[in-house]
């Protein structure tokens, strides 16, 4: 996978590679990534890459100019006037004016072999660019940033940790939304900290308890915290026949 960020801010989002898994990730060829100064593409002396909006309005929106020509120069292709048999690149634009980003979303962007991050600033980026490139136009939330840069770090950290080899499988699995369900508390040492123990359970030993007992508590913490999630798999089906039975265990608070 390639991370190609367009920015007006390279050194945000340099620093993100630069650290922990993602830094190892790049060391062992498994990601790439491309910061792109927007402002290098800028047309006048002064590097400007922002004027007032048409229309009036407070604040200032990113030029068309600048980010056509450096989308232009890590290959990016315009939707319309392009042959279609070529498949673009995956271009998101962040904004939240977008779908809203999820588990789901973040799986299928994971399987791309390159994503083009643009990282809006001021009042967003001149919609011209938005029509003629963006193949996708991604929220974080429902909430604006001043940054689109802090956006875009978050679909690179959703995205490159569920790519192969960059993460365990195995630590992937128990995760909130892997299967419907939030993940479940987890205690380690020391076994007892400010008069609070470890569940008993946890140092039991038994492995199936423990597998069970898990179960419970993400059911639990999930009617908790996202009740609509719960909803939405049991509508979807998505639950088998033990997960649905403690279901109804929770409800009735009843214990395993």
């Amino acid at each position: 996978m390639k991370y190609t960020v367009l920015t007006l801010f390279p050194e945000i989002t340099d620093a993100f590679f630069q650290t922990s898994i993602m830094a190892k990730a790049i060391e062992r060829g498994i990601i790439e990534y491309s910061s792109i100064n927007i402002r290098d593409f800028a047309l006048n002396k002064h590097k400007s890459c922002d004027d007032a909006p048409y229309g009036g309005g407070a604040g200032m929106l990113m030029m068309s100019e600048p980010l056509s020509l450096a989308l232009q120069s890590v290959g990016a292709q315009k939707k319309t006037g392009h042959d279609e048999s070529k498949k673009n690149k995956r271009i998101v634009y962040l904004s939240p004016s977008g779908k809203i980003f999820n588990q789901k979303m973040a799986k299928e962007l994971s399987l791309e072999y390159e994503l083009v991050l643009i990282c809006g600033r001021y009042e967003g980026i001149d919609q011209r660019i938005i029509d003629l490139y963006a193949t996708d136009e991604i929220s974080v939330g429902d909430f604006v940033l001043s940054s689109g840069e802090t956006a875009a770090l978050i679909v690179i950290d959703a995205t490159y940790r569920l790519i192969d080899n960059v993460i365990n499988q195995s630590s992937l699995e128990d995760e909130s939304f892997a299967d419907g369900l939030l993940e479940y508390p987890q205690w380690t040492r020391p076994e007892v900290f400010d008069s609070i123990k470890v569940p008993d359970v946890l140092i039991s030993g038994h492995h199936e308890n423990i597998r069970l007992w898990r179960l419970y508590k993400k059911i639990e913490k999930t009617i908790k915290n996202r009740p609509d999630m719960l909803e939405k798999g049991i509508e979807s089906g998505i639950f088998n026949s033990e997960t649905l039975s403690i279901i109804e265990k929770v409800l009735m608070k009843e214990e395993l």
